[in-house]
């Protein structure tokens, strides 16, 4: 859990809250609360989880891209961007940071998180790419990571989504991020078997690569469970 320095942080390590399988609705509520009740010398967290099956709408969401959700919900997101799904062996980082603290405005925010999947993918020997306009990352012309972000107060919610070992069939019944005939795809199909990390593995990892893309040198666990209570930290 080692990484760069970052000069300005008086504290190396950032606190990650561990949630294990959430639905959407009450993540989404947990997020907007602790932003809008964090004091500006409260320190930083990222929240790693997966989701259970949904579909969530962005605020430049089109109805048209929906195509046939079927049985799987449709949430309402504050976030930027289209429409995406999230489901089990879909690993999601929520870094709730403040951004005046690391220096970064919300493009290098973007950038730092898109940094963060690059460099796991490398590391398992997988290359990819940003896209020009087009927020996330890509292994030739197919997405494995997708982000969006809301910045309220300085603080920043929602985040990172990267493919691991999931069903990729709901994202055949949308047009993924706004765009028609997006091809998904995810670290199982592009590993072989006895190379493919376990979902706990990979979860550390890409928080060792995240951690370091936003200054922070080391991280370490909080109690796994949302915070509901007002300056609940």
């Amino acid at each position: 859990m080692h990484g760069r320095p970052h000069g300005a942080l008086s504290d190396s390590r950032i606190a990650v809250r561990d949630l294990g399988l959430c639905p959407y609705g009450p993540v989404l509520s947990a997020m907007r609360h602790w932003v809008d009740t964090r004091q500006g010398t409260d320190p930083d967290e990222i929240w790693s989880l997966q989701h259970l099956p949904v579909y969530t709408q962005g605020q430049a969401g089109r109805a048209e891209h929906l195509l046939a959700p079927g049985d799987i919900p449709v949430v309402a997101a504050d976030r930027g961007g289209q429409i995406t799904y999230h489901g089990p062996g879909q690993l999601i980082f929520y870094p709730l940071v403040q951004l005046r603290r690391l220096g970064l405005d919300i493009r290098q925010l973007v950038a730092a998180l898109e940094e963060a999947a690059i460099g796991w993918l490398a590391a398992l020997g997988i290359a990819a790419q940003r896209r020009p306009g087009a927020p996330g990352v890509y292994v030739e012309d197919a997405k494995i990571a997708s982000l969006g972000l809301r910045i309220r107060k300085g603080r920043s919610y929602h985040g990172l989504a990267v493919n691991v070992t999931m069903d990729l069939e709901p994202f055949q019944r949308i047009n993924p991020c706004g765009y028609p005939g997006l091809r998904v795809t995810q670290v199982a199909d592009l590993l072989p078997a006895a190379s493919l990390p376990t979902l706990e593995v990979a979860r550390c990892g890409l928080l060792d690569h995240l951690a370091r893309a936003l200054g922070y040198t080391e991280w370490h666990v909080q109690p796994g469970r949302l915070p509901t209570g007002d300056r609940d930290g």
